[in-house]
């Protein structure tokens, strides 16, 4: 006859010093995964970089297009608009901003991606694969947000210049319009992603096609207001500019949730 040695019973509080401690080294693998995507993205927005400051003349050329057409103008007129550097360091400071323009733009397709490899490891298997076909969408849709800005900017230079009084120059600071310039593409960009947010929540069985239909008022109010705010003029045609695409966008994902909802239903009655 065998005695069975008694048993140890681990105290309450040890195992809750394991279950810290194991808390805390998901949170420190969380942080790891954290900054390996942060470096990489800061990386590759490094390396496009030196790309702009290479092609810096070619830029500068592209990104001074916009209101090029109001120097010209003011060149046969009465009106005076330049673009002008104030200080002895701003040449090279210019030089900078327009590199690192050019490396979060041309860097784009890669710190997406990050973002979605960030955010894949706590999906299901399903769910990640829907993700690579939203991050594959997202790309295209930020760079025409940006495509749309610039097209936009010319006409909100117009109205924004044409309010100075008659016998008064417009000096602009090179940064200054570069800066403005960065604002209104990235929030054109961002604002476009929308969208695709709509198309993962859809896909990864968040939300249904018939909820984000019946949120229709609520979309369209919060993406006139959003709009409004990142409009760089206010005025109507610039407004109707931004929201259109926006919202033709997003219901335009809205109906391809609603098929994607209905090919569940044919798949779940097939199963049946």
């Amino acid at each position: 006859m065998t005695v069975k040695p008694p048993s140890r019973k681990i105290p309450k509080q040890s195992r809750k010093q394991g279950r810290s401690s194991l808390g805390s080294a998901t949170l420190a693998e969380h942080l790891r995964e954290l900054r390996s995507r942060l470096i990489k993205s800061i990386l590759a927005i490094i390396a496009f970089s030196v790309v702009g400051w290479v092609y810096y003349d070619e830029l500068f050329t592209f990104l001074r297009a916009p209101i090029e057409d109001l120097l010209v103008e003011s060149a046969d007129t009465s009106r005076d608009v330049r673009l002008v550097l104030a200080g002895v360091t701003d040449p090279f400071v210019l030089r900078i901003k327009v590199s690192i323009t050019a490396g979060l733009v041309l860097s784009s397709p890669v710190w997406i991606y990050q973002i979605w490899r960030f955010v894949t490891p706590g999906l299901h298997r399903n769910e990640r694969r829907w993700a690579i076909a939203v991050t594959m969408v997202s790309v295209p849709l930020f760079l025409s947000g940006v495509a749309l800005a610039y097209v936009v900017l010319p006409i909100a230079l117009q109205v924004l210049l044409g309010f100075t009084p008659e016998g008064v120059a417009n000096y602009v600071p090179v940064d200054r319009y570069l800066t403005f310039f960065l604002r209104v593409a990235l929030v054109f960009g961002i604002g476009f992603l929308a969208p695709a947010v709509f198309l993962f929540l859809n896909l990864s069985g968040v939300v249904s096609g018939r909820q984000m239909l019946g949120w229709w008022r609520i979309i369209i109010l919060v993406t006139l207001i959003f709009g409004a705010v990142a409009s760089p003029t206010g005025d109507p045609v610039n407004l109707l500019v931004l929201t259109v695409p926006m919202l033709a966008l997003i219901f335009i994902v809205i109906g391809l949730a609603l098929l994607n909802d209905m090919r569940r239903r044919k798949s779940g009655i097939a199963k049946a």
